[in-house]
């Protein structure tokens, strides 16, 4: 065997190892997100029962494997080596897809990216093999691809997110209507009822089905479940109900906290047991391969072998097993994935990462629409009755969880059920759309989408939706490209495809990292229990901080567009709208700052609001200048004149002391000289208008041209507003200083 193909087994294995890592990150957050959202337990506790569901459901995925060798092609069509090149073209896809989806902090689909990565590069093996054989045509395309099979596939997987959608929307409304928000005197009486419904899904679909191919569970009994469903269903829920009930009034256990937490389990065995396949499959499978071709004719010879049943390798298996558990324990990238979905479920409105579509707005008038029609047709009674089972927990009746324990429970159960269904049919179902789709359907039967948080929310779900139809058309011209590399450029492409893979990963890392700090600063912000004295520390430092950002950046942006300095003015370009997004995000922060405020601090709060809004618009004015800047010089358009560059620096001379005051000012607390900025504001808007007047007389005598005409006209205006909202900002910072003062 040529020393080449021990090479691509190790890199297989490697990418093995990567692949876990990445998709955990990705997919194993999912069954973590009720548990955690409800703030059932400590998170160590939700951590641990997660860890032993992903064992025992490693070690009973066996049956899934048979996707990544002969789900969606015929191994027996293709030689060893043109075998290896197509699991390596679909790993090396596979691992850098997932990793930059995580490192933005959106779930896609690792089924989907490993169906789409097979088509594509087992398209891209057979059409290698199709030019250089004279007897073949695109027409036999189909005798290499298992067609049939990946459209069933890919329909499964498309169905489970109309499915868990419906389903979750249809059984959280329901069950809002029996518990209401305020469900514990309800519960205290049905609770264990409700529990043994749910506690009965998860250990029959969930523990059973993952369960049965063991052997721990003998023939007969399996047998008998399967012949008689409903009576074995309707016994396990009379068991669990009455195990329930001992729970909640004889030993004072919340069964609630139960049912969310062996839910979780569950979710996370029916996740390993189905997805696992995605990460390992096609490593496992080229091992299998390697061992067929070493017993037989070598790399030349065709894997028919594939085609076999799978015999689970018990080792592998346990070995995955602890990867996925250490990366579910350790991983950053899972905690933004969870984030996502956790801010787009929860029940209060807040800062939504997500912005505001056409589509979005037209899917919300729509419904409205619809609510209308429905407030017509439905009887005024059954509407009042209804919506009094809807009326949401005040602020103070919460415990600042995203949602309640019933929602979990409710997310838990149904997303179990199909997810461990799917895998009892060897269907590769995506956890991540089924988990996903449940959350965001009983979030919408929940009313969890008001009218203020709605069209950010569909979004943010479209976004999402998006993403994992973008990963099955990358996932598939990617390993389409990638695949026909290495079969063309053998082994220096094989080891060209290792460094770049790596080099992606490490800069995704990076930028994960950054990304990440950013969030938390934010996170820790709005989360901290800051009493008026630390908030006006706080934001004291954070206008110095952008006004000495702003003031570095003007002058360097004129400096770059004197000079005609492309490299200068993309970095203050990148600069200047970094400082304005930060400005954008304070200002979504504002409500929940002015909560913290105390109650006799109502004037100091007015300025607070006056002084993050002057923030935006002081930066929001810089970045008109840095744009208009760029843009003019990355196109290549003519520069200023002599007359304009000397008008321009006496501007910026003249800036430059008034932010020099402001920034002494902002820094000492001291306001004393704050009408010495007035006067320099006043004396600046003279020279603006002097300078304007200049440039009206050259456009006149054609003394410039019409495109640096405009950009010195729009550089003179916006810094007029950028100082006029400069001393409204120090105006603001100094009342709230001193409405601080009074307070005391």
């Amino acid at each position: 065997m040529e020393s080449v193909y021990i090479i691509i087994l190790g890199i297989l294995m490697a990418l093995a190892v990567s692949g876990l890592v990445v998709g955990v990150a990705n997919d194993a957050i999912n069954f973590l997100n009720s548990a955690i959202g409800s703030k059932v337990a400590p998170r160590v506790v939700i951590l641990i029962v997660a860890s032993v569901g992903i064992m025992i459901g490693a070690l009973t995925s066996s049956g899934m494997m048979e996707v990544a060798r002969s789900g969606v092609f015929y191994p027996s069509e293709f030689t060893f080596s043109e075998i290896m090149m197509l699991f390596l073209g679909v790993m090396f896809a596979n691992v850098i897809l997932i990793d930059l989806f995580n490192t933005f902090g959106l779930p896609t689909s690792t089924s989907v990216s490993l169906i789409f990565g097979l088509l594509g590069a087992a398209i891209a093996v057979a059409t290698v093999k199709i030019a250089g054989d004279d007897t073949l045509t695109a027409a036999n395309l189909s005798k290499f691809i298992n067609s049939g099979k990946t459209m069933v596939f890919i329909s499964a997987i498309l169905v489970s997110v109309a499915l868990a959608f419906g389903c979750g929307s249809i059984i959280m409304f329901i069950t809002r209507l029996i518990f209401t928000f305020r469900y514990n005197k309800v519960f205290n009486r049905i609770g264990f009822l409700w529990c043994g419904i749910a506690f009965t899904a998860i250990t029959y679909f969930a523990l059973f089905k993952g369960l049965k191919s063991t052997g721990l569970i003998s023939p007969e009994i399996m047998n008998y479940m399967q012949n008689h469903t409903f009576i074995s269903l309707l016994v396990i829920w009379a068991v669990c109900s009455v195990v329930m009930l001992l729970l909640q009034h004889v030993f004072k256990v919340s069964i609630l906290k139960v049912t969310i937490l062996a839910g979780t389990f569950s979710l996370a065995l029916a996740f390993a047991g189905n997805d696992l396949v995605n990460f390992i499959g096609v490593p496992i499978a080229g091992y299998d391969a390697y061992k067929l071709a070493a017993a037989g004719t070598g790399s030349d010879m065709l894997m028919s072998g594939l085609m076999k049943p799978v015999i689970a390798n018990f080792t592998l298996l346990v070995i995955a097993g602890i990867i996925m558990v250490i990366t579910l324990w350790t991983s950053k990238k899972a905690q933004s994935v969870s984030e996502t979905e956790i801010n787009l479920a929860k029940q209060d409105e807040g800062m939504e990462r997500f912005g505001s579509t056409l589509l979005s707005r037209s899917i919300v008038r729509l419904a409205l629409a619809a609510n209308k029609n429905y407030e017509k047709i439905m009887p005024q009674s059954v509407q009042r009755a209804i919506e009094k089972r809807f009326i949401p927990l005040r602020v103070a009746e919460q415990d600042r969880a995203p949602f309640d324990m019933i929602r979990a429970t409710v997310n838990l159960t149904v997303a179990s059920i199909l997810i461990t269904i799917g895998t009892s049919l060897k269907l590769p179902l995506s956890t991540t759309y089924v988990t996903f789709m449940v959350a965001m359907g009983s979030s919408l039967a929940d009313k969890a989408w008001g009218r203020e948080s709605a069209v950010y929310r569909i979004t943010g779900v479209l976004t999402v939706i998006s993403g994992w139809f973008i990963t099955a058309l990358i996932a598939f011209l990617l390993a389409f490209i990638v695949t026909i590399a290495l079969m063309y450029g053998g082994t220096i492409a094989v080891i060209v495809m290792a460094l770049l893979c790596g080099y992606m990963i490490i800069q995704s890392n990076i930028m994960h990292k950054k990304r990440e700090a950013k969030i938390q600063s934010q996170q820790k912000r709005l989360d901290s229990n800051e009493n008026t004295d630390q908030i006006l520390k706080r934001s004291t430092a954070e206008v110095c901080e952008t006004m000495e950002k702003v003031t570095a950046i003007y002058q360097e942006t004129l400096m770059g567009v004197f000079k005609e300095d492309r490299k200068t003015l993309r970095k203050t370009l990148k600069e200047s709208n970094e400082l304005f997004y930060q400005a954008r995000e304070r200002k979504y922060e504002v409500l929940p700052t002015l909560q913290k405020l105390q109650d006799n601090y109502i004037d100091s709060g007015h300025y607070y609001v006056q002084m993050v809004d002057y923030i935006s618009e002081v930066t929001k004015a810089l970045v008109h200048i840095t744009r208009p800047c760029f843009d003019h010089i990355d196109n290549n358009h003519e520069g200023l004149t002599k007359e304009q560059v000397d008008d321009l620096m006496e501007i910026n001379n003249a800036v430059a002391k008034i932010y020099e005051r402001i920034n002494d000012m902002l820094k000492s607390n001291d306001f004393t000289d704050i009408e010495q900025v007035l006067r320099m504001r006043d004396s600046l808007f003279e020279q603006i208008a002097d300078a304007i007047k200049h440039q009206l007389k050259r456009i006149k005598a054609k003394a410039s041209s019409t495109k640096a005409s405009m950009l010195y006209l729009n550089i003179l205006t916006e810094t007029k507003t950028m100082v006029l909202q400069s001393r409204n900002l120090l105006k603001s910072q100094k009342y709230f200083i001193e409405n601080h003062s009074i307070g005391q």
